[in-house]
């Protein structure tokens, strides 16, 4: 499944091609508190259908009642985008549902062949990281090699927004925790693959939008190079199979590199990763073991809840406390046991 604002470009695009007019909406600066942070794209069609969100609702239902009224028409008629902002006043805030008197600007660029979505879709899914200008006066569109994210420039003249692939998933071992990982990244926005070249293991493997692969890992992980937007997990169990994914993995631009284990497991794949495969402290220091949050994980359920609560984390840059990890948990809680 696509992250919300790739399937925003492909309902726009579908919608282009059905001819309903449609507009996309991108949240292109904030003031104050805002629902939605910049980047965030919607799509309007003439007919008032949406996809995706630009704030709680209220913007949504104002701009639905504009297409209504034909306001959105003469965007489109006119071809050109526009800059609309809301907030402005204390009562339009309260109006539109932005807390503590917040502004919200948005771009609504009606969408033609100028605005390049299928180019941009394709760089998507070929894995490119792009960098989308738009002309405000013309509506023209420039594609460019660029980062995978970053916050939209606005001026005068343009509005500049970058643009990555979906993030992706690997995990090592097709076992319970890797199954519930698999049936919840998906609504997460994760492209999921999982490895598994033991043959018992993927006999009983059943979920469907899940890439299911029976190669060793380190064959997998060469293959697909992971990069900034990309995580991989060893949940087998196996050192032979995790091992030979950790080694490439964690040389590569990954994001998150994490395998689950008690703590003293961790510290031995730590010392068999430094002393057998001359992994130095650099590599090292970027492998997440025992991977995920604490949260008292007692069910496979839980443990891929705690797994992707810190890929999600690692993803959005999120700064977490000391502790926070499975290994720090649990020796707060075993530190607390003992002194009562």
């Amino acid at each position: 499944m696509d992250e919300l604002d790739t399937q925003v470009l492909r309902t726009a695009l579908a919608w282009q091609a059905a001819g309903t007019s449609p507009v996309l909406v991108t949240v292109a600066r904030t003031w104050g508190s805002a629902p939605r942070p910049p980047g965030s794209l919607m799509v309007i069609d003439g007919r008032g259908r949406t996809w995706g969100s630009v704030s709680g609702g209220c913007i949504e239902d104002d701009l639905v009642a504009r297409v209504r009224e034909g306001g959105l028409a003469a965007v489109c008629a006119r071809g050109t985008p526009e800059v609309q902002r809301y907030g402005i006043s204390a009562e339009e805030a309260h109006r539109f549902g932005l807390p503590c008197g917040g502004t919200i600007e948005l771009v609504l660029e009606p969408v033609s062949e100028r605005s390049r979505l299928a180019e941009l879709l394709a760089a998507l899914d070929a894995r490119r990281s792009v960098e989308r200008r738009l002309d405000l006066a013309r509506g023209e569109v420039r594609l460019s090699e660029g980062r995978p994210d970053g916050v939209p420039v606005l001026d005068e003249a343009t509005l500049t927004s970058w643009h990555g692939p979906s993030a992706r998933l690997i995990l090592i071992g097709a076992g319970d925790i890797a199954d519930f990982i698999g049936r919840m990244a998906p609504a997460l926005g994760f492209e999921v693959w999982v490895c598994d070249p033991r043959e018992e293991r993927r006999a009983a493997w059943q979920l469907p939008g899940v890439t299911l692969s029976a190669e060793m890992p380190d064959d997998l992980i060469q293959r697909l190079k992971p990069d900034r937007r990309t995580a991989v997990v060893a949940l087998s169990h196996d050192p032979k199979l995790d091992d030979l994914a950790l080694i490439d993995a964690l040389q590569s631009e990954a994001f998150y590199v994490g395998a689950i284990g008690s703590r003293r497991n961790s510290e031995t794949r730590r010392a068999r990763l430094r002393e057998h495969f001359d992994l130095g402290e650099a590599a090292l220091d970027r492998l997440h073991g025992p991977a995920g949050l604490y949260i008292g994980s007692r069910t496979p359920a839980e443990i891929a809840l705690s797994i992707l609560a810190e890929v999600v984390a690692a993803k959005n840059g999120a700064r977490l406390p000391a502790g926070a990890g499975v290994a720090g948990g649990k020796a707060q809680a075993e530190a607390t046991v003992s002194r009562t």
